[in-house]
């Protein structure tokens, strides 16, 4: 049977699609712009046909109706990463949240740690060879799909056709939906004197050659702003967005010096904007592959000069970061922070920055701490932080005493709490 046979056959509406659903089946959705919308959008109408089910995802970047407290005990949003949408179920009691390492994330569908009964996600067209590229949301997803009794591809023309471990072949899905939605775009943060001031003293401290792991965030953004004059960097990272893309456009990323797989640039999933999503399409230096590959400290670490940036909310005394909760509230989720932290420091001459604004609230509190708060979810330990950046300086902390850190710490806080800091540093037995 030709694969457009197959196709067609396959082919049909996405309230039709939804039906393979069962009551009491977990619902796997990709990262971000890799949810397809209109799957989502039929599951959301019919949700009250349904009981127990539920939709694990990172990131959705649309509101579905099903994220009602109302219809919570027929479709159930869970969290692997809590963002706006889904604070709220989880705050209400009505959403779950399951922590996890990014990298890991595989390994626990593998293991039937976590359970993959459907999955539904967005899909470039199907090439002449009968494969379909997972380009936007590669992650978990493809880990999903081979356990999962069900696979549904919301088949889109704007979901670029990446190259990498990211396709899955017409023989190995269920049901096939069309739709011609524009993906879902992210524009860039709003970048202020902060985070440029933060962005310099990372960008100083970037070498030519280097090999780059930056998130989404107007910190990371303000970073890539001012590596315009290096040369020859290489990316290795966990998100493709605009601002790599625009170092790639200036020639600044070339990936020639790379350890592993020179040439390549590799991500798990992309997010920002339409040029963005075309420049992934059938982009020979561009590879999509699973986040048990991105994310692998030991894979990233064989990179010579590794750099990676990753924002937190409060560092202590000792050098733990609190970067996924308000107290024992959680705000988001570990994602990929711990994982690059490593790698980094695994690789020769590389370099982790844990970057955060040095106060909080209209400079009410202080981001540096005695402590963190309590019940504060610890992302990132004390063994692991090497550099902390603010808008006042770097502490440098690997092979650094206690003290020295401290010290070294509150000369990076904002100037008004520094004397509250110490005297606290004091009491502590640090100063």
């Amino acid at each position: 049977m030709s694969f457009q046979t197959q196709y067609k056959e396959k082919l049909m509406s996405a309230a039709d699609a939804v039906g393979i659903v069962h009551n009491g089946n977990t619902v796997v959705v990709p990262t971000g712009v890799g949810e397809p919308p209109a799957l989502m959008t039929a599951l959301s109408e019919q949700r009250r046909n349904f009981r127990d089910v539920k939709v694990s995802q990172i990131l959705p970047v649309r509101k579905y109706d099903y994220f009602d407290s109302e219809t919570a005990e027929h479709v159930r949003p869970v969290a692997y990463f809590l963002s706006g949408h889904t604070r709220n179920c989880v705050d209400g009691g009505w959403g779950d949240y399951i922590p996890n390492y990014f990298s890991e994330m595989p390994m626990l569908y593998e293991n039937n740690d976590m359970p993959s009964d459907v999955v539904f996600a967005l899909v470039s067209p199907m090439d002449n060879h009968g494969y379909f590229s997972v380009s936007l949301g590669t992650d978990y997803t493809m880990a999903a799909i081979k356990k999962a009794r069900a696979v549904v591809f919301e088949v889109n023309p704007n979901v670029p056709f990446a190259y990498g471990n990211c396709h899955v072949h017409i023989s190995d899905v269920t049901a096939i939906v069309e739709d011609e939605t524009p993906v879902a775009t992210v524009g860039l943060p709003a970048i202020g004197p902060v985070q440029e001031a933060i962005g310099k003293y990372v960008a100083d401290m970037i070498p030519d050659g280097a090999t780059l792991q930056i998130g989404y965030g107007a910190i990371p953004d303000a970073v890539v702003m001012q590596l315009t004059h290096k040369k020859d960097l290489g990316v290795h990272t966990e998100m493709i967005g605009d601002g790599i893309m625009t170092l790639v456009e200036a020639g600044v990323v070339t990936n020639r010096r790379k350890n592993y797989l020179p040439g390549k640039m590799l991500a798990t999933f992309a997010l920002g904007s339409e040029k963005l999503y075309k420049f992934m399409d059938r982009n020979p230096m561009m590879e999509m592959h699973p986040v048990d590959f991105t994310n692998d400290p030991y894979l990233a670490g064989q990179n010579d000069n590794l750099i990676s940036i990753n924002a937190t909310m409060q560092v202590d005394f000792a050098g733990q970061c609190g970067s996924e909760s308000q107290g024992w509230r959680a705000y988001s989720g570990t994602g990929g922070q711990a994982d690059f932290v490593r790698a980094a420091n695994r690789s020769k001459g590389g370099k982790s920055f844990i970057v955060t604004p040095s106060t909080a609230k209209n400079d009410t509190i202080s981001r540096i701490t005695p402590t963190l708060a309590v019940g504060t979810h610890v992302t990132t330990s004390k063994n692991d932080v090497n550099y902390v950046v603010t808008e006042y300086g770097v502490a440098q902390l690997r092979g650094r005493t206690a003290k020295e850190r401290v010290k070294a710490l509150i000369a990076i806080a904002h100037p008004k709490f520094r004397d509250e800091l110490m005297e606290e540093a004091k009491k502590m037995k640090l100063m």
